[in-house]
């Protein structure tokens, strides 16, 4: 897929309020600082824009992107340890919630992990949540330019027998990327493509 264009359309607090619009959505989600900002930048060949951020947990707000006219692209608040305060944490984790629930046009989710680390509580109880829940989801591991090929590798064998172990029969299909170097972005926008194929 080409991205011809790529543009801001709104942000909101309240599910409700998101653009009335039949055109499918596939929100991006992951905890505070897996460079989620970095990696839609890097999809859309836009350097601005989503805004990013040295400070864990800046997205507090549902992001509507408008991508070649004809989806959405949907920035969701991280998930972790933003540094926000109990209240805020609790209200955005809240319309995280609704989101998934409400949002007729929502297609799929991409769940982003970082690769160098090993797996997390919060990221297995969260891809759990959404298969419990009937989300379809892929898993986005980023940061890959991080480590070496083998390396990555292993984190990946690692993760993917904590997903076994969690009684998961079949498990997401898995991306590596980076934001730095573009890695995994075509095969991305390519899986969207032929999502949005079969939606005509």
């Amino acid at each position: 897929m080409k991205i011809t264009s790529a543009k801001f359309v709104v942000s909101n607090a309240e599910v409700a309020s998101c653009p009335n619009s039949p055109l499918p959505e596939y929100a991006f989600i992951g905890r505070s600082n897996v460079g989620k900002s970095s990696l839609i930048n890097m999809l859309t060949h836009r350097k601005d824009l989503a805004k990013t951020s040295s400070r864990p947990g800046k997205t507090q707000l549902i992001n509507h992107f408008l991508i070649n006219e004809n989806w959405h692209l949907v920035d969701l608040p991280g998930y972790g340890y933003a540094k926000v305060s109990a209240t805020a944490k609790k209200k955005f984790q809240q319309f995280i919630t609704d989101y998934f629930a409400a949002r007729e046009q929502l297609v799929a989710a991409f769940v982003l992990i970082d690769i160098r680390l090993p797996p997390q509580k919060i990221d297995l109880e969260f891809l759990e949540w959404l298969g419990e829940n009937q989300v379809p989801f892929f898993i986005v591991f980023t940061k890959v330019d991080k480590l070496s090929v083998s390396k990555a590798n292993i984190q990946v064998a690692n993760y993917k027998k904590a997903l076994l172990e969690e009684t998961w029969e079949t498990l997401p299909e898995i991306f590596i990327t980076s934001a730095t170097n573009g890695s995994g972005r075509e095969d991305l926008l390519q899986k969207i493509a032929e999502i949005n194929s079969t939606l005509r």
